[in-house]
């Protein structure tokens, strides 16, 4: 599935491959953020090729939550009438000293549970609450029950890449 969307703040291109081998090319211009995409998209085997741009001179939120909800609208596109999927997924991902628990169940009743503390709450300059706007935007757009469990995690780093990478497996 392909979604192309332009709004005030940001201009989106993504194009999803849910049987991929996880190829991807992903450009938000929030290069943290970029990491965490490449890595759900490596860990699920998802084809994955987002091309973003927004307001990042005010700052990353509107890209970063927009992301999520075109990701979210191209995911539900893939899916068409989710007849013979496989509708649970649940992956435990860890990444040095964090774990974290990833659970979807692709009902299209969207919900997010999101328990996930951060201690100093950014890496570098990347806002860790923005991870949280995007899984919710991903989650309502993509029709998910979405439950990201945070087990333990001292390194911000490590906290979201475990999570996005528990995210690909999940889904």
């Amino acid at each position: 599935a392909a979604i192309d969307r332009k709004t005030k703040e940001t201009d989106i291109r993504i194009k999803l491959n849910l049987d991929g081998d996880g190829m991807h090319d992903i450009s938000t211009g929030v290069p943290f953020f970029d990491h965490m995409l490449t890595l759900f998209a490596a860990h699920g085997f998802l084809d994955l090729s987002i091309d973003a741009s927004g307001d990042l001179d005010v700052d990353s939120h509107h890209t970063v939550e927009d992301v999520g909800l075109v990701l979210g609208d191209t995911l539900n596109l893939a899916l068409k009438d989710r007849k013979g999927i496989v509708r649970f997924g649940h992956a435990v991902t860890p990444m040095d000293d964090a774990l974290a628990a990833v659970t979807i169940d692709l009902s299209n009743r969207p919900f997010l549970v999101y328990n996930v503390g951060c201690p100093t709450c950014t890496v570098g300059a990347f806002n860790v609450d923005l991870a949280r706007e995007f899984f919710r935007a991903f989650a309502t757009r993509g029709g998910m029950n979405f439950h990201v469990n945070l087990l333990y995690g001292e390194n911000e780093h490590h906290i979201l890449e475990s999570i996005f990478k528990a995210t690909g497996r999940a889904l």
